[in-house]
């Protein structure tokens, strides 16, 4: 469990901390870097989940908890997601927002490393999906830290508020291995919710913010290729 906690904290942290940090130093992000990146991170995990770990939590042969477990992980963070939208406008405000809202939906991202850990054989899947949920939180963090900065606040407490954002993820991750450790239906739950968690993360943010910011067919391309790393690392 330690290794997936010392993962885990320098993914969430680490991540949004990254963002922050670069959000503060550079005032003009490159918007199509920053798809293509998404891209292929969403590319990854999408690999990731469906030879990962929905193939996992089909092993314990219960097809309609595994569906409940992947539709409830989609719920959830579908729910947290809807935080991130209500606040989005006035500077200094809509960066606590984005934060307080960002730090609760890091929990189930966390809950897929931990899981993934748990799963006993797949701690390269864990060490994967640490990775990618990494790359995911730095734009995370350049959306709290640039409103922050923006707003009056130093470059160094934007960029340390977004780094703390990303703690919430280690309680997720402890979580998910914790669920992971009781048993092939426990294991099967955890997993489950995480995908579910994944996919919404996927297709609800990752590849739509990916499109808005380069509309030519490189975000596709880029996705594709991020399944196809993905399907060599699980």
């Amino acid at each position: 469990m330690l290794e997936a906690i010392l993962v885990t904290t320098a993914a969430g942290i680490g991540g949004t901390g990254i963002g922050g940090g670069g959000a503060c130093l550079f005032r003009r992000g490159s918007g199509r870097l920053t798809s293509l990146l998404l891209s292929f991170a969403g590319g990854v995990m999408v690999s990731v989940v469906c030879f990962g770990l929905l193939t996992d939590a089909a092993s314990a042969n219960a097809p309609a908890l595994l569906t409940l477990g992947v539709l409830s992980g989609c719920g959830v963070t579908a729910a947290l997601n809807g935080l991130l939208a209500r606040e989005r406008e006035g500077l200094l405000l809509a960066g606590l927002v984005m934060a307080a809202a960002i730090a609760v939906h890091n929990v189930p991202e966390g809950m897929v490393i931990g899981a993934s850990f748990a799963a006993g054989e797949t701690v390269r899947q864990g060490w994967t999906m640490a990775v990618v949920i990494g790359l995911h939180n730095i734009p995370e963090g350049m959306a709290i830290a640039a409103p922050l900065a923006a707003g009056g606040q130093s470059r160094w407490k934007a960029t340390g508020l977004a780094a703390l954002t990303g703690a919430p993820t280690v309680l997720g991750a402890a979580l998910g291995y914790r669920l992971g450790s009781m048993g092939p239906y426990a294991l099967m739950a955890a997993l489950s919710f995480a995908a579910g968690a994944m996919l919404y993360v996927v297709f609800g943010e990752l590849l739509p913010e990916a499109a808005a910011l380069c509309q030519t067919k490189a975000p596709a391309l880029f996705a594709i290729l991020g399944v196809l790393v993905g399907m060599a690392v699980t």
